[in-house]
Order: structure tokens, then C-alpha cells, then sequence
């Protein structure tokens, strides 16, 4: 039996422990100090870890530019773009692989058509719910005017198009609304914060995103009455009825992460359309191969990542809270303790899901941007995902803290999982425990043979490459 004692062989905790807890005035979290966690041994018996590779089909290769060509070449509404209007495109604040060639594409064949295209930002509270701060959102995938010639329009206006029938208000993006034609351009998934017919795409974008800072917080405190997926149609509709939509362009990704398929949605079929092809998103994303995890560490989280940080499909715990020992989603593993790493460089501090982790570092609590995150949080009714977990200066503490704080008999033989983010699911590192579970998995081999975690002179581990660890 695990005791008190156990737990006290691994940590020295020192008494002279002071926490800081004050904000700097540029909203960003002040340099924290840990606990003095100073481990017995300087090399604490961690798991040995070994690569494993997730064999998914192969990308298809999909020519993006041709289909896109395709698609205005095919399509009635895009046909009926009139040389001298305005067209809005518009664009959320996710990491859609490929985002630049697809959007630059659309834009390009519309200025073909002689119309003037310009960008309009579409994520709702995103980037602080700021003009500058979604600008510099959409600059970090290579959205600017520089590169694509064409205006980004980010005004945080909005225009009011009624209610829907449940009294619902609906909120449009003004500069959009004052557009001859709007294109929206978002992938297809599984949302992070329900499960439904539908989920995260074209509807979502028109109702949330589009209703910028308004719309999204009139929208989510509707959900808390009537359900996302109830908000999302009811108000979408209405959009579709007030709004000149010409239609969607829907993206799926595969596994890898990659473009699989690329379809326009005349405004007609975007309901109906996106509810078969949400079908065929949740059949590619990718999972983790074990139902059964002691410690998952995860190197990075970012709203470009997923709008929780980390997607809840993978880790299998709610934005609206969880217990570890209950999983809210059926295809997710059961994970004991979840370790985050650090924020992406894309998600430019908002910290959104650092609260459904158990530990993370001190460099990713300074990392947070307190004024961008709280904004999103309060705005999606989801205040669990900004709350800040117990941090440690390096990833050696933290990892023995998460390992210590499961009460397992040898640790030695603990079930730990390494990833670099949700989105990233092909190579990984994985515990010598996992060792008698590989061969009643048919997609996965390993790439090289167990040994140490492998840490700096600082206690952080070396990045994740390949899947693979370099042994001494």
C-alpha cells in the first residue's frame, strides 16, 4: 500500500516555500516561483520510454489549389459573383493545415470573377476580442494583407438580425454584413464542448464566430438554456435568412493532420451537408492507442490547436469540468494525471484548457496572457479550462509530482504517454509498461527500444522528435 511515506522518499518540500500571486499591468501571469521540490536522488526512477509510431492510412495528396479551381468553376453561387462586389471571406482562429494556399486560392479566384475580395476575421472572442488582437491571430498563419493583397477587416462591430424563435438575439459581424457575398472558410470536427449531428464548422462560424465578442457570449449563455447544437442551427438559420451567404467552403483533415477533402456548401445544403460530413471528420481523427493512462504528458496546448487547448475528443475529459476517474468521451482513454508542458507560440498566451491539466510548468504559467484568457473562458461559460494547475519549475518535478500523486505501488511501472499536442498523434513516447499491450494493437510499431527519460542540465526534457528517444 502506498502512504504518506511513499510519496515523502520522492520530495523534500521546503519550508521556505513563498508563492507570488500578483499580475503584472500587461495582464500577463508575474514570474511564480514553485514549490522547492528537491528529490532525494537527482535522478529520480521515472518509467523508461520508448518511441511508438501510429501507422494512419495515407494522406491522400489532395491538389488544393485544383479544388478549389474546381469548386468556382462548378458551382452556381460562386459562378454568380458580378465583377465590382464586394466579396467578405471569411476566417477563424484555428490551425487549419494548409490555411494560406486555401485562403490566398479563394481569394484569387474571386478577383478573377473582377470582384474585390477582403478578409474578414470569424472567431468570436478569440485574440481578446480585440480589433488588433484577432489581427495578430490571423498573422500567425500567415493571414495578412502584405502577403495576400487583399484588406483584413477585424472591427468588433456587429449589426443585430433579430431573435430566433426561442428569443434568442443574433448577432452578424457589420463588416461582413455590409459585403455583396460572404464565403466562410472552416474545417469540419467534433466540437470540443458537446456532442451532436453537428459541430465545429460552417454553422458554428456563421453563429459564433462571425457574432464576434457579442455574439459569441449571447450564444453560449443561450447554450446553458437550449444546448450548443439547438443555439448553433437556430441561429445559423437565421443568418442564412439575413445574411447574403454564398456558402461554405468545408475542409476535413485526416489523421496526419492533413487537407483529406475540400467541398463547397451552397446555403441551402450547409446544415443538412455538414452533418454527413461531420460523420466522416469523426472517422479521422486520430485517438490514443491505450485505454488506460497513469500520466499524459502533453508538450503543448493553443487555441490553434484546439478551441479547448486540447481536444477533449483525445483526453477525454469535459471543458465543464472532470474527474479522473470518469471519462465523459466513449472513445477517450481514462487518464490518472495530465501534465501540460508549455502553450504553443500560436495561441499568444490564451491558456484556454491549462485547467483540465493536473500539473504544467512554471514557464507556461508565466506564458499566460490572464486578460485574453479570462475573456474567452467567462465568454464560452467555461471557466474550469483557465484555472491554473500546481506547477513546478521543471518538467522533472512535475513529472515526479503527477507520478508520486497516483499512489502507484513502482512507479517503474507507471503508464505514461508522451505527445507533442492533440493534433499530433503519429509518434509518440510511451512507458515499458506498455511493453505486453502492442501486439493486440494492429496500427502501431515501435521505433526504438526503452530507455531513460531524457532531461537537460535545467530538468526539462529534450523536444519530441520523431518519436524516438536518444539513449546515453
Amino acid at each position: 500500500m502506498c502512504t504518506v511515506s511513499a510519496i515523502s522518499c520522492i520530495f523534500h518540500v521546503s519550508h521556505q516555500f513563498v508563492h507570488k500571486s500578483e499580475f503584472q499591468g500587461n495582464d500577463n501571469m508575474q514570474e511564480t516561483e514553485s514549490p522547492e521540490l528537491l528529490p532525494i536522488s537527482e535522478k529520480p526512477e521515472f518509467p523508461r520510454m520508448f518511441g511508438l509510431r501510429q501507422k494512419f492510412p495515407a494522406s491522400s495528396g489532395l491538389n488544393i489549389v485544383a479544388s478549389i479551381q474546381s469548386l468556382f468553376q462548378d458551382q452556381p453561387n460562386l459562378q454568380q459573383i458580378k465583377p465590382g462586389q464586394q466579396i467578405a471571406v471569411a476566417v477563424g482562429s484555428r490551425g487549419i493545415t494548409n490555411l494560406t494556399v486555401i485562403v490566398s486560392t479563394v481569394l484569387n479566384m474571386i478577383k478573377t470573377q473582377g470582384a474585390m475580395p477582403f478578409i474578414v476575421a470569424a472567431m468570436g472572442s478569440h485574440g481578446g476580442g480585440t480589433e488588433v488582437g484577432q489581427r495578430e491571430v490571423l498573422a500567425t498563419y500567415g493571414i495578412t494583407e502584405e502577403r495576400l493583397g487583399v484588406p483584413i477587416r477585424t472591427s468588433i462591430e456587429v449589426s443585430h438580425l433579430g431573435a430566433t424563435a426561442d428569443g434568442i438575439e443574433v448577432n452578424f459581424s457589420s463588416d461582413a454584413l455590409s459585403a455583396d457575398g460572404i464565403i466562410i472558410i472552416n474545417r469540419v470536427k467534433p466540437h470540443t464542448d458537446f456532442r451532436g449531428a453537428i459541430g465545429s464548422g460552417i454553422m458554428k462560424m456563421m453563429a459564433i464566430g462571425l457574432g464576434k465578442r457579442k455574439g459569441a457570449a449571447t450564444c453560449h449563455a443561450a447554450a446553458s438554456e437550449f444546448g450548443h447544437e439547438h443555439v448553433i442551427r437556430t441561429a445559423g438559420r437565421k443568418i442564412l435568412e439575413s445574411a447574403p451567404i454564398l456558402g461554405g467552403i468545408a475542409l476535413l483533415e485526416d489523421q496526419q493532420h492533413q487537407t483529406a477533402r475540400i467541398e463547397f456548401l451552397s446555403p441551402e445544403r450547409i446544415e443538412s451537408a455538414e452533418e454527413e460530413l461531420l460523420k466522416e471528420a469523426r472517422a479521422l481523427m486520430p485517438t490514443l492507442p491505450f485505454k488506460e493512462i497513469d500520466l499524459l504528458i502533453v508538450d503543448q496546448i493553443g487555441k490553434n490547436i484546439s478551441g479547448a487547448g486540447m481536444d477533449p475528443n483525445v483526453i477525454g475529459r469535459a471543458v465543464q469540468g472532470y474527474a479522473p476517474s470518469f471519462v465523459s468521451f466513449p472513445d477517450a482513454p481514462r487518464i490518472g494525471r495530465l501534465f501540460v508542458r508549455d502553450l504553443s507560440s500560436e495561441t499568444h498566451g490564451n491558456a484556454v484548457g491549462i485547467g483540465l491539466a493536473d500539473f504544467t510548468t512554471v514557464r507556461a504559467v508565466r506564458g499566460i496572457n490572464k486578460a485574453v484568457t479570462y475573456l474567452n473562458a467567462l465568454t464560452a461559460l467555461t471557466p474550469q479550462c483557465a484555472k491554473i494547475p500546481v506547477h513546478f519549475d521543471s518538467d522533472r518535478e512535475a513529472i515526479a509530482g503527477g507520478l508520486a500523486s497516483l499512489a502507484l505501488k513502482d512507479i517503474r511501472r507507471a503508464k505514461v504517454v508522451r505527445i507533442l499536442d492533440t493534433l499530433s498523434l503519429e509518434e509518440l513516447q510511451v512507458s515499458e509498461a506498455y511493453i505486453g499491450e502492442l501486439a493486440g494493437i494492429n496500427n502501431v510499431s515501435r521505433t526504438g527500444d526503452p530507455c531513460e527519460m531524457q532531461f537537460d542540465s535545467a530538468g526539462n526534457l529534450f523536444p519530441l522528435a520523431g518519436g524516438e528517444i536518444s539513449g546515453d
